[in-house]
């Protein structure tokens, strides 16, 4: 076992990667039932969780926005969320303007969108 690897205090299972596993790991597969933790840690020592399952914070109803992916049947569309986070705003500050959000909310669009980028099709240079 390397000296990071194993169950932390508060009982999340990490383990270490090496770079090239690390970099593949958001290549859209999921890990099999052996490999799947909690936790890794990236090669420089940062700890990183595993995927959000953001399917019970994003909905998409036809009436509602014009059917665009909305946080919890709220009014709030994940891509505002975005553009509030790209525009430069804190967590707090969309916290504190929208108080129906909650941190889980902001995590939940952020994954939505790195889940719609990961199936984006790529085309051959």
């Amino acid at each position: 076992m390397l000296p990071n690897e194993g169950a932390a205090p508060d009982g999340v299972t990490r383990r270490n990667v090496k770079p090239q596993e690390f970099r593949s790991a958001g290549a859209g597969r999921p890990p099999a039932a052996a490999e799947r933790v909690d936790a890794v840690i990236a090669p420089r020592g940062l700890w990183y969780t595993s995927p959000m399952d953001y399917r019970p914070f994003i909905t998409i109803e036809a009436g509602k926005r014009g059917g665009k992916p909305c946080v919890r049947g709220l009014r709030i569309t994940v891509y505002d969320v975005l553009e509030y986070l790209a525009s430069g705003m804190t967590e707090e500050e969309i916290l504190s303007d929208f108080p129906d959000l909650t941190r889980e909310d902001i995590r939940a669009c952020l994954a939505f969108a790195a889940d719609r980028e990961r199936k984006l099709v790529k085309v051959p240079a």
